[in-house]
């Protein structure tokens, strides 16, 4: 009886072990997305801003993206890779920099009260950025 009892004890540890690693970084799986790609190109960059906005179709990365913006935000992208917290810097700076219009609908959405504006502000404003 004692057997069984371990392999079940194994088998519930590893399955939880699995899901809190997942759980700790978002997927990786589309890091390797050309970031400078996307801001050359302004269809490419208005599908991102239609899907987050939910006006347009997604791709599977802008889906993912949309579904872990949120909490990516509140958590200052604590489980974000680095390749992650480096494309998104690239992205908004350009929307911020070229495409105003297009980062004053998403700020709207995602940041109403400028709860994360106010939180990065020294940040932004240290790359020269400024919103307000």
């Amino acid at each position: 009886m004692t057997l069984p009892f371990y392999y079940f004890a194994l088998v519930v540890i590893s399955v939880f072990n699995t899901y809190v690693c997942d759980e700790e970084k978002y997927t990786t799986k589309y890091d390797n997305i050309n970031f400078e790609e996307i801001i050359a190109s302004d269809r490419l960059l208005k599908n991102y801003v239609n899907c987050l906005m939910g006006r347009g179709s997604c791709t599977p990365d802008a889906n993912e993206l949309k579904r872990v913006l949120p909490e990516a935000l509140e958590t200052d992208c604590k489980k974000c890779s680095e390749a992650q917290k480096t494309g998104i810097g690239k992205v908004v700076k350009y929307l911020i920099r070229n495409r105003r219009p297009w980062w004053d609908e998403l700020e709207a959405k995602y940041d109403p009260n400028q709860v994360y504006w106010d939180k990065y502000k020294a940040d932004w404003e240290a790359e020269g950025i400024t919103l307000h």
